[in-house]
């Protein structure tokens, strides 16, 4: 062989039987979570959160129905206090006033009797006495 042009012509071709199908579709293969289970997760844990807040405003609205008795006493004590001050700076305030206590020895009219100037203790009992009283007969009647 002398030369490239001497030499037989050979062409490549496919292999006997053809070549394989080429894959052209977008297959993707599917790592982690759908998209189902992540929103049911996220769906679970802001339920459970809501549940938590529903139990606390109910607790706090349990401890304050506990204390609306005291409450209102204290706004109708307020309201009370407020009407003798007023009725004690008037003059018929202080009339009546001298009315009424006139048989009680020691008693100054117009003076106040929450300001002693001295610390006093508040006074301390029970609230619901009637709670415990009616305790008391239930297992009285057990017995």
């Amino acid at each position: 062989m002398t030369s490239v042009r001497e030499m037989p012509l050979l062409q490549d071709g496919p292999p006997p039987g053809g070549f394989p199908p080429v894959r052209c579709a977008r297959r993707i293969p599917i790592k982690g979570s759908n998209a189902a289970a992540i929103f049911l997760v996220a769906f679970s844990c802001g339920m459970y959160q809501v549940d938590q807040g529903n139990r606390i405003r109910r607790a706090f609205n349990a401890a304050r129905r506990a204390i609306l008795p005291m409450l209102q006493a204290e706004k109708m004590k307020g309201k009370l206090i407020h009407q003798v001050y007023k009725l004690d700076t008037t003059r018929e305030g202080v009339e009546e006033e001298a009315r009424i206590m006139k048989d009680v020895p020691g008693w100054k009219v117009g003076e106040s009797v929450y300001n002693s100037g001295r610390w006093m203790t508040p006074a301390t009992g029970e609230l619901r006495p009637d709670v415990r009283r009616f305790q008391d007969s239930a297992t009285m009647r057990s017995m």
